[in-house]
């Protein structure tokens, strides 16, 4: 779903235009280490649970946010786990954008919690051992390494 704020910004400067969006990324990882992921409905890929923030929402209840949203589950975020730039983006409808994504280490605030495709947004949600992912993108598997590495620093591209 395309968030209000974006669609007035493309009621102005069209679909023809790159816009530069602030995105949130979770890696949800389970007491068996499974990572939670879910196949978007718009390609239907296998992904990270994402979205876009919201113009003064704080990342980590952003993140919070987009995962309650897509699978129902409420997590805790334990940690900032990666900054990192999407290649530029062409989605379904012709819109381009480009991403800072920030990538963070999360975990279910409780165990009972089923995982469901709650909206419009997944076609179905799944826990998945970290060597045994279904087919997902290259980046998806490298943001999913950084958030498991267990680093205490977020990581980075230097200058």
């Amino acid at each position: 779903m395309i968030p209000d704020f974006v669609a007035a910004l493309r009621a102005v400067v069209g679909p023809d235009h790159l816009l530069w969006l602030p995105g949130v990324n979770a890696i949800v990882r389970d007491g068996q280490g499974r990572v939670l992921l879910h196949r978007r409905s718009d390609t239907g890929e296998w992904s990270l649970l994402s979205g876009i923030l919201e113009p003064g929402e704080q990342p980590a209840a952003g993140v919070v946010r987009e995962v309650q949203e897509e699978t129902g589950v409420r997590v805790v975020v334990e940690r900032l786990a990666a900054v990192t730039v999407s290649p530029e983006v062409q989605h379904p409808g012709g819109d381009r954008a480009q991403y800072l994504e920030l990538v963070f280490a999360c975990r279910p605030a409780d165990s009972g919690q089923v995982a469901r495709a709650a909206d419009d947004e997944s076609l179905e949600v799944g826990w998945f051992a970290p060597d045994a992912l279904p087919p997902v993108r290259p980046s998806v598997r490298e943001r999913i390494a950084l958030a498991l590495a267990d680093e205490q620093r977020a990581v980075f591209t230097p200058v």
